[in-house]
């Protein structure tokens, strides 16, 4: 492996792809989406129907509180230990791979699929870990994700990671350079996802990377990047998948307990997979994620919205100053404005009050990507929507490093369809 990169939270891995298949019907998009449309994962499993596909890898977060769930991560674990022992994967030693997805809206998004290592990476609140979560993790969402990979032979990542790098130094001139790089795939992506290009980096390639992220690494830069005073670097947020890095963290951890401290380093449980994409990419779309409560009693959730912030207003659209939150259901929509003293955010003091009520009320809160859809739920009596606004991707960064985390949901890197596809993977065990 390069060298170069060993003071670096992100390295070249001995990454596996499928062979012998169909890429088309390999790759499927991140388990966590479309939670509330089961329907969606009804046509991918038709369109997959008995071909080998990372669909019989994978366990949709829709699926999670299912009756037979203890048997599907089963069936799934020794799945992935058959399609490794009928030599279903080849590796790729010591490689970086980089990405070009044409996303449904022609847009093109460049990465660059590599390993984490997770003793770089702290989702806690105040981390100062060169590799830190940008939402606050929900701890009792980790042990059923940890049932899943905690015996698990491989992982599939959908976990990507971002770099504040607006002079476009690291992933960026790779695009010019493709000819001179292995070509390893290139193939349509299901369900709107678009199409999808990877090469493997050489030598000369993986020595630019390691070089480019060692300037962005330096405490000088950091510091004067973000007008601070001998903070410790955060070189990457996660954008996507804090939950599904948690929880590798949590299985790496885990192994540590079972082995002396001298092995810890050399178990491949200290890192994850992942993709490391330019925050400043074009394509790169912070999309608000919206909250729709299920089978609640719209209008006694909102008297009690207001009735938990004194001094809010509800009317047709925002009134005076303060924090202005759209909602929707089926006997109509407005604006709550929320006193300024609220929270520094809509979205956190709406999180706050909904994680409360529901404790003591009936319903049920999902995080919908795109407005249409999040006002067809809230069409439905019983249900309502609460339209979030969008986040400035350029704030990202300045916010985690002085502020800590962000409230949980706060943002989405573009539509459910341009989410990350499952392709490489990698042995954890």
């Amino acid at each position: 492996m390069d060298t170069s990169f060993d003071n670096l939270p992100f390295r070249p891995a001995d990454i596996l792809l499928p062979q012998d298949c169909d890429y088309d019907k390999w790759s499927v998009v991140a388990c966590d989406q479309y939670t509330s449309q089961p329907e969606y994962w009804q046509r991918v499993e038709e369109r997959v129907g008995r071909a080998p596909s990372a669909l019989r890898l994978i366990l949709p977060e829709s699926s999670l509180d299912g009756p037979q769930v203890e048997m599907d991560i089963m069936d799934i674990n020794a799945t992935m230990a058959r399609y490794v022992r009928e030599g279903r994967f080849k590796t790729l030693p010591g490689a970086m791979i980089y990405v070009e997805r044409v996303l449904h809206g022609g847009k093109v998004r460049r990465g660059l699929v590599g390993m984490a290592d997770l003793k770089d990476y702290d989702y806690e609140p105040g981390s100062d870990a060169r590799i830190r979560a940008t939402e606050g993790v929900v701890m009792p969402r980790i042990p059923p994700r940890v049932a899943v990979r905690k015996n698990a032979p491989i992982e599939l990542p959908h976990a990507m990671l971002l770099a504040d790098d607006p002079g476009r130094t690291v992933i960026e001139p790779l695009a010019a350079q493709t000819d001179a790089m292995e070509l390893l795939y290139d193939f349509d992506l299901m369900e709107q996802g678009g199409h999808i290009r990877g090469w493997r980096l050489g030598e000369e390639q993986l020595a630019q990377v390691s070089g480019a992220l060692s300037a962005l690494a330096d405490p000088a830069a950091f510091n004067a990047k973000y007008g601070t005073q001998g903070q410790p670097v955060m070189l990457f947020a996660v954008g996507d998948g804090n939950h599904s890095l948690a929880t590798a963290k949590e299985c790496y951890e885990r192994q540590k307990r079972l082995v002396p401290p001298e092995k810890w380093d050399a178990l491949p449980a200290r890192f994850a997979l992942c993709e490391l994409v330019n925050l400043h990419d074009g394509s790169l779309e912070f999309e608000p994620i919206h909250r729709v409560v299920f089978h609640t009693e719209p209008d006694a959730l909102l008297d009690a919205l207001i009735r938990a912030f004194p001094g809010s207003r509800r009317g047709r659209r925002p009134e005076g100053d303060g924090l202005p939150l759209g909602y929707v259901h089926a006997g109509g929509e407005g604006v709550i404005t929320l006193p300024p003293s609220a929270a520094h955010m809509p979205l956190g003091a709406l999180q706050d009050f909904l994680d409360r009520y529901l404790m003591d009320h009936k319903g049920r809160v999902d995080y919908i990507h795109g407005e249409e859809v999040a006002r067809e739920f809230a069409a439905r009596p019983g249900d309502i929507a609460f339209l979030l606004p969008p986040m400035d991707k350029r704030a990202l960064f300045p916010t985690v490093i002085h502020g800590g985390a962000l409230p949980r949901k706060t943002f989405s890197m573009g539509e459910p369809h341009d989410k990350r596809f499952y392709l490489e993977a990698r042995r954890i065990r």
